[in-house]
């Protein structure tokens, strides 16, 4: 495994509906993509900060597709971080669970045809998730964190930044809600993916 190393190149401050950010971009010699860390507070040193990987879903994030839950999950964990005394939302570009936007669209189609998105996945020649946490880990590193309440339902992700070097001090469930559109998607991922998932309440008007 070739060994990763980013930089910090440019930080910003983000005013937002959540309160004031700063947004920090990461450049790496592994995938050669822009990854981001939108910070709220004084971390450095810190233990117990509240953080979110959140991989990037255009479709979800700008668009408001219906499809996922990831829009939703992106907003609520920027509200939890606002609302708490400093957190980390750290922004990966790995579109469509790592196999990118056009796999991704294909598998779209796929599920269309019966296919749920798992077996979507799999039936184009990838994993079910192929998605990479070691960018993000030395992005927490590079940020100085000594321990982190992790907004996840997925236990892989707790279980990659470990086995990289971060202390995952509790797990923090975000759950936005089930509708019609995205039932099948979330069901999939509770059954084959082990997220931790209820599915006992949706949200309204969907």
């Amino acid at each position: 495994m070739k060994q990763a190393s980013i930089k910090n190149t440019v930080c910003a401050r983000i005013p937002t509906r959540h309160g004031e950010f700063s947004l920090h971009y990461y450049e790496n010699d592994i995938d050669g993509k822009e990854h981001l860390a939108m910070v709220k507070g004084k971390i450095k040193g810190r233990r117990s900060v509240l953080v979110r990987l959140h991989s990037e879903c255009l479709t979800g994030d700008v668009f408001g597709s219906q499809r996922c839950d990831c829009g939703q999950q992106l907003e609520e964990a920027l509200r939890l971080i606002g609302e708490s005394e400093c957190g980390v939302l750290v922004y990966l570009r790995q579109e469509g669970r790592g196999i990118g936007l056009f796999k991704k669209l294909q598998a779209y189609n796929l599920q269309d045809q019966g296919f749920d998105t798992v077996d979507a996945n799999l039936k184009l020649g990838h994993q079910a998730d192929e998605r990479d946490y070691r960018i993000a880990a030395l992005i927490l590193k590079d940020l100085q964190l000594q321990s982190v309440r992790l907004i996840t339902n997925n236990p892989e992700k707790i279980k990659e930044l470990e086995k990289y070097g971060i202390e995952v001090e509790q797990r923090v469930p975000i759950e936005v809600g089930h509708h019609r559109e995205n039932l099948p998607y979330l069901k999939a991922k509770a059954e084959k993916m082990a997220h931790l998932l209820t599915l006992k309440k949706a949200e309204t008007g969907r």
